[in-house]
This record gives structure tokens, C-alpha cells and sequence, in this order.
């Protein structure tokens, strides 16, 4: 199983960026989808997520009306549209796979993770 994040970078204050998580070896719609950041000396936290349905999402209070998280389970990708992005949104995102009930094994898989950097 692979979990790849693309679409880091730099962006200035008020910029967006797309990141895209691409699924390998698991049956992608079988998982709920959820992504991750971590800044230097600060917890990992989760900013958004979606079921392996899809019918809702959810967002950390940080990131709610900015980030919009979205999957296309035909090309096993789940994405963070990052609008408005602050200095604060600096860190590293990861990525993670979560099993729902009828997944083949019970097993969650990340991401290496990608760095957005928000500075002028």
C-alpha cells in the first residue's frame, strides 16, 4: 500500500494551493480519507476529512470556509483545495487511509507527507 501527496510548496498570505493524495494496493473506496498536518514542535492534527462514502465532510475550526477536502475514488485520489491560505497553515500534510467496516483488513496507511509554507 502507498499513499503519495503532491502539490506542496511555497505561497505567499492569501494564496491557495491543491494538494493531491494518491492511493496504490488498497481498495480505495473501502476507506475514509483524511488529511494531516504537523508544524515544527506542534502535534500532528487533523484539518479535514471524508468518508469512504463521501456524503459529508468535516474540518478542524482552523481551516473551516478556506479548505475544501474532496476524493475521486476512480482515479484513488483525495485532495485539499487550500484557499486563503495564513502563516499559520505552515507545516507538513500528510495523508491517511482509514478503514471503514468491509475493508479487507483493519490496517490504516499515511502518507510521507508534503510541505506547504505560507510566507511573503
Amino acid at each position: 500500500v502507498h499513499l503519495v501527496e503532491s502539490g506542496g510548496g511555497l505561497v505567499q498570505p492569501g494564496g491557495s494551493l491543491r494538494l493531491s493524495c494518491v492511493a496504490s494496493g488498497l481498495t480505495f473506496e473501502r476507506y475514509h480519507m483524511r488529511w494531516y498536518r504537523q508544524a515544527p514542535g506542534k502535534e500532528r492534527e487533523q484539518v479535514a476529512a471524508i468518508p469512504s462514502g463521501g456524503h459529508y465532510t468535516e474540518y478542524a475550526d482552523s481551516v473551516k470556509g478556506r479548505f475544501t477536502i474532496s476524493r475521486d475514488n476512480a482515479e484513488k485520489t483525495v485532495y485539499l483545495q487550500m484557499n486563503s491560505l495564513k502563516p499559520e497553515d505552515t507545516a507538513m500534510y500528510f495523508c491517511r487511509a482509514d478503514p471503514d467496516v468491509f475493508a479487507a483488513d483493519a490496517a490504516d496507511y499515511w502518507g510521507q507527507g508534503t510541505q506547504v509554507t505560507v510566507s511573503s
